[in-house]
């Protein structure tokens, strides 16, 4: 690896972090042909495929995933000695994946302010109905629904949220009264597919009453949401979403499901400025959207 120039790790680097070579090419300052021409370069000389191309872009191959590993620990190490600047931010790209809902009604909201602190680093957030893996490097930062239970991980609990059934006025007054779970029996209920539940933590209707099962369903809570705020029926929300909607009104509220967000990282890249910053920055969300999240009464 000595004989190599190190702008051909560079342009590695940002093909690895970005996965196209034309946004790469806008991260490092280079046309999208050169960063190709880099990386062939690099490939001959290790004698090995780093990326497979995709209809999206690059993704890394085992052996890419290596040079990744090793390259995260050298700029890590390189990060240690140099000596600190007042001001100067952390820089490359991170990629968050996050589910739909927290992603687009919690994340999304805070996410301007913190580029505009770190306006040499790039964000993905992927939010989406279900989630990247941190230990296959598809994210390097991930919000999950339950702690990982393997693989080369770090996880910490980010803060408990909790869940409440909701529907519009309209859809109540129109239809039998709902004082207990065994009347929702009688009610249109909204929900997940349930062969398309990305997480077992998503199973809420069963939890309020065992054999509950959704009538409309959706693989989107954002698409849930919509059917209860048109009143199609009744359904589960998350409160930050169901009680920032002044057209939805809690059912049953005295029933609130909980539920826990885990912050996750891969063991080898969590010490990295730009992972502590994101993981430092989610930690601050959580921490003042508390009230939302785990909300009172």
């Amino acid at each position: 690896m000595q004989d190599i120039d190190w702008s051909d790790y560079q342009a590695f680097l940002a093909i690895a972090r970005s996965g196209q070579l034309a946004r790469a090419g806008r991260l490092a300052g280079m046309d999208a042909t050169t960063m190709g021409r880099r990386l062939r370069k690099l490939e001959a000389r290790l004698g090995a495929t780093l990326f497979e191309q995709t209809r999206e872009g690059q993704i890394l191959t085992q052996a890419g995933d290596k040079l990744l590993l090793a390259i995260e620990q050298m700029a890590q190490a390189a990060s240690g000695i140099e000596p600190a600047t007042p001001g100067k931010g952390v820089s490359g790209s991170v990629r968050i994946s996050v589910s739909e809902g927290f992603g687009s009604c919690i994340v999304a909201r805070h996410l301007g302010a913190f580029a505009a602190s770190h306006p040499d680093l790039s964000v993905d957030l992927a939010a989406s109905s279900g989630f990247l893996s941190p230990s296959k490097r598809e994210a390097d930062v991930a919000v999950l629904l339950s702690r990982p239970k393997a693989g080369p991980l770090i996880a910490r609990k980010l803060a408990d949220y909790a869940l409440r059934l909701y529907a519009s006025p309209a859809y109540l007054q129109a239809q039998p009264p709902i004082r207990r779970p065994a009347d929702l029996q009688s009610h249109r209920l909204t929900g997940y597919i349930p062969d398309l539940l990305y997480a077992p933590e998503l199973n809420y209707l069963s939890e309020i009453a065992p054999g509950m099962s959704a009538d409309l369903r959706s693989s989107s809570i954002l698409a849930q949401h919509r059917m209860l705020a048109s009143g199609a029926g009744v359904g589960v929300l998350p409160c930050f979403i169901g009680d920032a909607d002044p057209t939805l009104t809690r059912v049953l509220p005295e029933r609130p499901i909980l539920r826990s967000f885990w912050l996750v990282t891969h063991q080898d890249t969590s010490s990295l400025r730009r992972i502590r910053a994101v993981s430092d920055w989610l930690t601050d969300i959580v921490r003042q959207e508390k009230a939302l999240l785990l909300p009172a009464g």
